[in-house]
């Protein structure tokens, strides 16, 4: 069955990117894809250690939750990630796991010597989020990091939902097209991946 990997990164459960998310994930499961859910903040996740441990198989020695993220990761045919904004970056609990992902980095382009810049990126991403202030460049080193963080993934980044202004919780529900933007993402990134499989 299609699998796409829904990744929450905010710390509130009930916040404006979690929210958003939900909506995507809606729109997935109407499209009759299977979506599994991780909330980040209820993992126990240790960030990166730098020992590189990861050297011989591609898969990191430190024994926690990451381990099951890593399965998922890797067996699924598509990813949301959502993230708030915390000064102009990803959420802690979204940059440890993507420090933890420097082992599956590791797999592909040590371990199976992957070519930099070529890759078939047969999966997609969804990348959605919101920040509080307004400022022009507030997404701009986050996509970069998403980017990245996809590549090691092999995962394209397919779409972002980038809202401005959005700080307490519940703003979201102020914008309901935002809400809709989100449920048909879900819905089409489901309808592709489907499609491919």
């Amino acid at each position: 069955m299609t699998t796409i990997l829904a990744i929450q990164g905010s710390p509130r459960i009930r916040g404006n990117t979690a929210t958003l998310l939900k909506s995507a994930i809606r729109g997935a499961r109407d499209a009759n894809c299977h979506v599994d859910e991780i909330v980040l903040r209820d993992l126990k996740i240790s960030p990166c250690l730098e020992i590189y441990g990861c050297r011989n198989t591609g898969r990191c020695v430190i024994k926690d939750d990451f381990q099951q993220v890593y399965d998922m990761l890797i067996s699924c045919d598509a990813v949301m990630l959502a993230s708030p904004i915390f000064f102009y970056t990803v959420s802690a609990h979204t940059k440890i796991l993507m420090d933890r992902c420097q082992s599956l980095w590791v797999k592909r382009y040590w371990i199976e010597k992957a070519p930099f810049g070529v890759s078939q990126k047969a999966r997609k991403g969804l990348f959605i989020s919101a920040g509080a202030t307004k400022g022009k460049r507030l997404f701009e080193g986050t996509l970069l990091t998403v980017r990245y963080f996809f590549d090691a993934l092999d995962v394209e980044l397919w779409r972002s939902l980038l809202y401005r202004g959005l700080d307490f919780e519940g703003d979201v529900n102020e914008h309901p097209s935002y809400l809709q933007d989100a449920y048909e993402a879900g819905k089409q990134l489901a309808e592709q991946t489907i499609f491919k499989a």
